[in-house]
């Protein structure tokens, strides 16, 4: 009786760690795909986060912003910025985060330029 119960749960982790295998080399394979569309762009976009700190959604979200533009970048900082002077009861910490998401668009937008050079180039 042991034996028998001993071969079925054998067999059961066998068929599991055969799925789980299965399922770890579809999704690697998928996200090998989507680093493969990203392309260069998406390394620099990776690359800037990691220097600033901050992925683009985030200082995104902390400028309010939508479409990049330099126009809007530039307004929305100089008012958070100035919303947050410590002379009118800011923050140093919420400044530091605006300059921060400001800086982190900005390397976003050098880096956009350079991928449409190169798709034209390429064409």
């Amino acid at each position: 009786m042991a034996k028998y119960l001993a071969q079925i749960v054998v067999m059961g982790v066998q068929v599991v760690g055969r799925a789980f295998a299965r399922a770890l080399q579809q999704e690697f394979a998928a996200s090998q795909a989507a680093a493969r569309a990203r392309g260069t762009s998406g390394q620099q976009s990776a690359a800037a986060s990691s220097i600033t700190g901050m992925s683009l959604q985030e200082a995104q979200q902390i400028l309010n912003i939508g479409p990049l533009t330099p126009e809007e970048i530039q307004k929305n900082y100089e008012h958070l910025f100035k919303a947050n002077d410590k002379s009118v009861g800011g923050s140093f910490y919420l400044q530091s985060k605006v300059v921060r998401a400001k800086e982190r668009l900005e390397e976003e937008l050098k880096i956009q330029p350079d991928q449409t050079q190169k798709q034209n180039t390429e064409t």
